[in-house]
């Protein structure tokens, strides 16, 4: 990215000065002994915000112990934080005797945290960023008066959708769960398929508004140790206000900006994510978003689903096949239209040739000119029916194709193949299992048009050996982006075009786990011998 001095000079001026603010604000930044004075500057710093719940109770026989607990509203469990939390502070402490309750005399805090409490989740509190974070964060605080010091206990909750049903993956075989907006969730359903120690979770906080919660998930053992500490560096370096995606992560951690190639895989599926990390890879989490991201990608990663590893194994090669063959049409089918059209009649049949050559007699314009507007109509009519409502956007996008390319070719402005290869462009682009790489081919195809229009098949031929160079050049986390292509790696063969059977696939992807390559040794099943 680059910088005008101005830019720079103001950037400068703007992270000194937040410097400045922050310093000052961690100054005098611990509890106060008063519980007053603490309950009040919560109130101060979030404006008295309704859903911020202040509860100052009495404890003791006698009510002469001064207590306060907060809460935001929405964020906690209410059913929990009453049996757990207030009836255990207003209700159970009253029968027991305090005045002869030795622990309870040497530190009444201490007492409540081992004692009273009765609840797993709980950290000490000493300032304010710390209980900011906490209160903000679904977790109710408790402060006694006289004590600098409080407790924030675990007790989140709230309104969560449950566990959807996949919409984007979809399978014919498997589980059909799919994340949710929830990280703790999202976690457990990870751990419900990896029940092993070594499924290793690490939390971070990126932002410095937002503070959303990011966990990183690898298998310790399994996932390379170079690049569980890329992934951490590359997320510590993060210095943004605010993030609300998973989006947010990828574009700030990627290796490549100027690329139309995802180097990044996401996925919204507990089972893909726990195959990815068994491989070696590391998936990182965000709280609010039901999608995780997978690093390192490998561009064939993009062309494999969760059915492929459910069918059996033959199935799953000729799916596969089909996926790069619809690749290749959605990225190369109206260029090699125009190409052929315009600058190589001599490859056609002589019936098909004049079968063509009569339907584009009435049409005005060009080949390129006839192909660009029906693809950008058709990918009009496709971004309308992603953005219409459910029940209106399939049928209008659908509706206005057929229409739309009916009226035109009886207005003679596009001829009718042209309508049959945009149609079979389309459907092929539908195949391709990963979004990302579909968005890729939308943006590649475009570019071969002009090469096909300007030089024809040669145009074509330049177009696919610099879209390969740049693949080549690619990487991923420092694993190339080809992989197992290029570099060749003859053992991961077996599962990139072609996937052989299961007890063939012995090892890991060389490149992405590098400690403990051999997966599993089952023999080759064998039929009972006939007595």
């Amino acid at each position: 990215m680059r910088f005008t001095k101005k830019s720079l000079r103001r950037r400068t001026k703007s992270l000194s000065k937040q410097k400045q603010n922050n310093s000052d604000s961690t100054e005098n930044n611990g509890l106060n002994r008063n519980l007053n004075e603490n309950i009040q500057h919560v109130k101060d710093k979030t404006g008295n915000s309704d859903d911020i719940i202040v509860r100052e109770i009495h404890i003791g026989q006698d009510g002469n112990l001064k207590a306060g607990v907060l809460f935001t509203e929405g964020l906690i469990d209410n059913v929990s934080n009453q049996n757990f939390i207030l009836e255990s502070l207003m209700v159970d402490i009253r029968k027991a005797d305090l005045d002869t309750n030795d622990s309870y005399k040497q530190n009444p805090l201490q007492y409540f945290k081992d004692s009273v409490l009765t609840v797993g989740d709980i950290k000490d509190i000493t300032d304010y960023d710390v209980l900011f974070a906490s209160l903000l964060s679904g977790k109710v605080i408790f402060l006694l008066d006289g004590f600098a010091q409080g407790y924030a206990i675990g007790m989140k909750g709230g309104k969560d959708r449950g566990v959807p049903e996949a919409t984007i993956e979809n399978t014919v075989r498997g589980p059909k769960e799919a994340y949710t907006e929830n990280l703790r969730t999202n976690t457990a359903l990870l751990r419900r398929k990896i029940k092993d120690q070594n499924l290793w979770l690490e939390s971070k906080k990126i932002g410095t508004v937002t503070k959303t919660d990011i966990s990183i998930a690898y298998m310790n053992g399994i996932a390379n140790d170079k690049v569980v500490d890329e992934v951490r560096e590359r997320l510590d370096r993060i210095e943004i206000d605010s993030i609300l995606e998973t989006g947010y992560i990828e574009e700030l951690i990627q290796d490549e900006t100027y690329t139309p190639f995802p180097t990044i895989f996401h996925t919204e599926r507990p089972d893909v994510t726990a195959g990815a990390l068994l491989e070696g890879r590391i998936a990182i989490f965000v709280d609010g978003t039901p999608h995780a991201l997978l690093v390192p990608a490998l561009f064939i990663q993009f062309f494999q689903t969760a059915d492929d590893y459910y069918q059996r194994a033959d199935i799953t090669t000729i799916l596969r096949l089909l996926r790069f063959l619809g690749f290749f049409i959605a990225l190369l089918a109206p260029s090699l239209y125009i190409a052929i059209t315009t600058f190589h009649q001599e490859m056609l049949p002589t019936g098909l040739l004049i079968s063509l050559a009569a339907q584009r007699e009435g049409v005005p314009f060009p080949a390129f000119i006839e192909a660009l507007m029906m693809e950008v109509t058709f990918e009009i009519l496709r971004e309308a029916g992603v953005r219409m409502p459910k029940a209106i956007g399939q049928a209008i996008s659908i509706v206005g194709t057929l229409v739309i390319g009916t009226a035109a070719v009886e207005a003679g402005i596009v001829s009718a193949a042209m309508v049959i290869v945009v149609a079979i462009t389309a459907i092929s682009s539908f195949i391709i299992s990963s979004f990302n790489i579909a968005i890729s081919v939308r943006m590649l195809r475009f570019i071969f048009m002009a090469l096909a229009a300007s030089f024809g098949l040669f145009g074509i031929i330049i177009g696919l050996i610099a879209l390969v160079l740049h693949l080549c050049s690619l990487r991923s986390f420092g694993v190339p982006y080809m992989s197992p292509f290029a570099p060749f790696i003859a053992e991961d063969q077996k599962d990139a075009f072609f996937r052989f059977p299961r007890w063939a696939l012995l090892s890991r992807p060389r490149l992405i786990s590098q400690k403990n390559v051999e997966r599993e040794d089952s023999p080759k099943p064998r039929p009972k011998e006939q007595k």
